[in-house]
């Protein structure tokens, strides 16, 4: 029995499934750096995490440790160690699949990248703001005058 069509297409269901799944390979390197953002974040958590257990564990300085609490708080400690690994592998993905997309393109001067506004320009704003200035203070005095 054959797949019926998608309504109103006359495209079997099965036509696009190639494409989707290269499409699903295929990730948008502004995405990439939005989880390579949140994998950041993630590992930040996960380190204060790790820093919290490590203040609240008490040394066996001759103490009598519960063994309970101690492998509980151990096993937390691993686990949190795992993801921590499981997130910068995470990480190093990203990354090399960020300059794996970047690797064709042609690097811009740094100059492009940053508004600049020539001298020339900016001297004839300023010679403006400072007649302005002159006037306003011309205007402000000749008021102050009829006041007095």
């Amino acid at each position: 029995m054959s797949t019926p069509p998608l309504a109103g297409t006359g495209i079997p269901p099965g036509a696009f499934s190639g494409t989707q799944a290269q499409a699903a390979r295929e990730v948008n390197t502004a995405s990439l750096c939005r989880i390579g953002q949140e994998t950041v974040q993630d590992i930040v958590f996960r380190t204060m995490e790790i820093f919290q257990l490590l203040r609240n564990m008490q040394l066996p300085n001759g103490v009598t440790y519960h063994t309970g609490t101690y492998q509980d708080r151990l096993g937390k400690l691993q686990e949190h160690l795992r993801q921590l690994s499981i997130l910068f592998r995470k990480l190093r993905l990203v990354y090399d699949k960020c300059n794996e997309n970047c690797a064709g393109l042609d690097p811009v001067p740094i100059e492009q990248l940053i508004p600049y506004v020539e001298e020339d320009g900016s001297k004839h704003d300023d010679r403006g703001a400072a007649s302005q200035l002159r006037f306003a203070s011309e205007e402000r005095r000749e008021i102050m005058e009829v006041n007095k």
